[in-house]
């Protein structure tokens, strides 16, 4: 079985705290970074979403931390699909250090499918749901200015 969707960056200097770890909240940036990404791999990026007079809502996102990332460490975030409802999908974000494979945190972002006018839930699209349930396996997208992507 070939590896889930891959955003892979290198973290920035801005990104660190005092403790010259990557600040906590930063974390919340890389998930929707990958998860922006993700959409965009599957073929149905966020303003395909807008034209249709769709949108998601993010009404859960947690974070549970393993080890620290630091300055200029490439990291690797997997997405893959959780859970498919009726008017919500899971999205998991899997951040792990590029090189060591080392788990740094895991996320999970609880979206609702919600409609543009007016803004009212409403249910996942049949065309979106497949590809939700597709995904985007083996596809990576490379923002850490590695040559080669390596």
């Amino acid at each position: 079985m070939s590896q889930p969707f891959c955003f892979r960056f290198r973290v920035r200097y801005n990104e660190c705290d005092a403790q010259q770890v990557v600040f906590n909240a930063r974390y919340g940036d890389y998930v929707d970074l990958a998860m922006t990404e993700f959409m965009r791999a599957l073929g149905c990026d966020y303003n395909q979403l807008l034209a249709q007079g769709l949108d998601n809502q993010v009404v859960k996102l947690t974070t549970e931390w393993q080890s620290s990332a630091r300055f200029d460490d490439v990291l690797d975030v997997f997405v893959s699909l959780q859970h498919l409802g009726n008017t919500s999908f899971t999205l998991e974000a899997d951040i792990r250090h590029a090189d060591e494979g080392r788990a740094i945190a895991r996320a999970e972002a609880v979206y609702v499918m919600m409609t543009t006018e007016p803004f009212a839930k409403t249910p996942v699209p049949d065309d979106f749901r497949e590809l939700l349930q597709a995904g985007a396996p083996g596809v990576v997208i490379d923002q850490s200015g590695r040559p080669g992507g390596r």
